[in-house]
This record gives C-alpha cells, structure tokens and sequence, in this order.
C-alpha cells in the first residue's frame, strides 16, 4: 500500500486528515481516488477508512506553501462523502480552517512567534484571505485553555479567525439572483453568497418551528425532498447550473432566537443532512444576510427589536442544535454591501501524527467535482 505524512486535526466541529499539497498528485481526480480510499468512503461507517460515517468527520484539509503576496499558506477543502464516491473541492470549511494555522507552524509552513502567531490563509475554494491568530507561548502552539464552543466537549486555547472579503465567494455576488428575496414554488428564500452560497428561508414556510433536532428533520424525508427541490432551483437561478452533484448552495432555515440575547435560530443543511451546530461558512453568510435590506434574514432580525431601520448589526450570536455562535461584523462606511471582515473564535486540537495508508483504487471508480476551483 501507499502511504503520506499526515496530522489527524479537530478543527471546530469537524475533524479529519491534514495533508502537505507536495505529497499528492497534481491531478485532481487522481487527488479524490487518493480522498476516498484514505477516508474509507463507500461504506456508511467508513470501516475501511478513517472517515467517522457523518459529514462533519469526512472531510481533508490540504496546506502548502503559498505564493499569495499576502497569504502564508494555501488551504484547499475536500469534502468527501461518506456513502458516494464522491469528493467535493468547490465548498470551503471554516471550521476545518481553524486548524490550519496550528498545522502550518506545526510541520514548519510559518515560524512560530512567542505570544500569538497570525496565520495568514489563501482559500483555493474561493479565493478569500484569512487571518488565523494561533496562541503561541514560548513559540509552542498552544492547545490547551478556558474556550469552550458549542458542539465540543470540554475546552481548548481559542484561535480568532477573521474572514476578510467574503461576499461573492463562489458566483461573485452577494445577491446572485439580483435580488433580496426571491419566491420558490410560493416560498419565499433569500439567495446569499458570503463565505459559501446559501438560500436561506423561515422554518413556518416549510411547515416547522425551527426548533426541531437534527434527527427529527434528517427523518422527514417529505421535508428534505421538498428542500432539495427548492435548492436545485435556487442553485439554478443563482448561476451555479445543475447542482445535484454539489453540496453548494446550503440550505438555512431560520426562526425567531429563543434566548433574548440572541439574533436567530439556525437549522444548517449539509446539504442533505442537518448539521448537529452550523458551518462556520454558513454562519457567515446568515450574518451578511441580517444585514441585507429585504432578505428574509433581515425582516426577521427587525421583528425581533433587536435592530432598528438603518442600523447595522455588528455583533450576531446564532442559535444552532448544540448551543450557539458568537460572530462579529465589520462593515465599511456603514455599506451593508461592503462587509469587510467577519471574524469569530474557534479551538482546534491536534489528535495524531504519522503516516496515513490508501490503496490507489481502478481508474475510473471514483467521481469527483468537476468544476474548476477559481
């Protein structure tokens, strides 16, 4: 069998192989062969892999050096499916991201500094800069500390990411449709591209709470077929084409925040299985959505009195299944269409290190993303 260097991160609420760009082919299907053997796809527990059988455990992040003027490393995302032989390049994973910086100063990619370490990132999935800012006393990456994030037990040191230029990640444009809000088959949803595409829409227009589990929703088959439906078409008019191989755009179904410091209640779609938290990508982009006059987002957070005409909301904590997200806006000249950064803290740990084995499988087997990654 073959074998690569590889570190096993949690990153977030996700976790998976962090690999070196050098040790894979060039060729991007050959790429995904390689993904699919490591992570065992194929099988629904992933027995032959070290994929965990959920979405959330089945995902590689790859790091190289960069040539970015103003970027340290690259970071490409692979989604790889669990049950399909299938690998995804075209979404990004900010929670995968929080891993990035400790890697990159773990295997030599950026030299530690004594304090804090920024970590600058060049997404290839969308072609985004992001600031990692990794503790780093004594020059040592530090893991351990008193953050805790939703959907993680126990605590860790926290890593501040700040995205920067996120709006139009994948089609160019905040609003790919050209328009705020947009009605699908007599539901009303909000097409929005920051961080990663989404159409976003109120649970009660689907006949929810909002409030349901993730299991509940994942066992309405009613549900997400009628979801699919609506994201194929919203994948259509957002100029994305036929997005029935691709896990973008997401799917956000929001409802008024139970707790009255809160903004909204989430239910991220991944996208055919509810997230148990939310992506951090999609996190971002319900936070540009509040800020577009007309989304559905944003008539929901001025129902809420938390946002009066004219304002921008700055500081946004989301509800999702397994608590909540704490996010901050910057905005220039007040622009609610020039959003600037939007940053958020995370915890990252390192699991293992060592030499990962695959077995290249026959030409042909495996499917992959065919779009290119611009």
């Amino acid at each position: 069998m073959n074998s690569i260097p590889c570190v096993i991160m949690r990153g977030g609420t996700s976790r998976g192989p962090f690999i070196r760009m050098k040790d894979l082919p060039s060729d991007q299907a050959q790429q995904a062969d390689i993904l699919l053997s490591l992570m065992g796809s194929g099988h629904a527990l992933q027995i032959d892999g070290i994929g965990g059988g959920d979405p959330l455990t089945s995902k590689v992040a790859i790091v190289e050096r960069s040539s970015h003027p103003d970027a340290d490393v690259d970071y490409l995302f692979a989604q790889v499916d669990v049950v399909n032989k299938r690998v995804d390049f075209n979404p990004n994973c900010g929670n995968m991201l929080s891993a990035v910086g400790p890697y990159a100063i773990e295997t030599g990619l950026v030299e530690p500094q004594d304090g804090t370490t920024v970590v600058r990132v060049h997404n290839l999935n969308t072609q985004r800069l992001i600031e990692c800012h990794v503790p780093t006393p004594g020059k040592q990456v530090q893991y351990e500390g008193s953050v805790t994030i939703s959907g993680v037990p126990g605590s860790a040191a926290g890593i501040q990411l700040s995205f920067l230029d996120i709006m139009g990640s994948k089609t160019g444009q905040l609003l790919p449709t050209g328009n705020a809000c947009d009605e699908i088959d007599g539901v009303e949803v909000s097409c929005i591209d920051a961080a990663t595409p989404i159409m976003l829409l109120r649970a009660e227009s689907v006949g929810l709470t909002g409030y349901e589990s993730p299991g509940e929703l994942d066992n309405n088959a009613a549900l997400l077929s009628r979801l699919e439906h609506l994201r194929r078409e919203a994948g259509r008019r957002m100029g994305m084409g036929d997005v029935s191989q691709s896990v973008l755009p997401k799917v956000v179904l929001i409802s008024a925040a139970q707790a009255a410091s809160h903004t909204l209640n989430v239910r991220y779609f991944v996208p055919h299985r509810c997230h148990k938290a939310i992506a951090v990508t999609g996190a971002m982009a319900v936070v540009a959505a509040i800020n577009v006059p007309g989304s559905v987002a944003h008539h929901m957070a001025f129902g809420t009195e938390k946002l009066s005409a004219g304002q921008l909301l700055s500081h946004i904590i989301l509800e999702h299944p397994s608590g909540a997200i704490e996010l901050t806006a910057e905005y220039r000249q007040q622009n609610a269409f020039d959003l600037a950064r939007v940053s958020l803290i995370r915890t990252a740990r390192k699991i293992m290190s060592g030499q990962i084995f695959y077995a290249t499988p026959p030409k042909g087997v495996g499917h992959y993303a065919t779009e290119t990654i611009d």
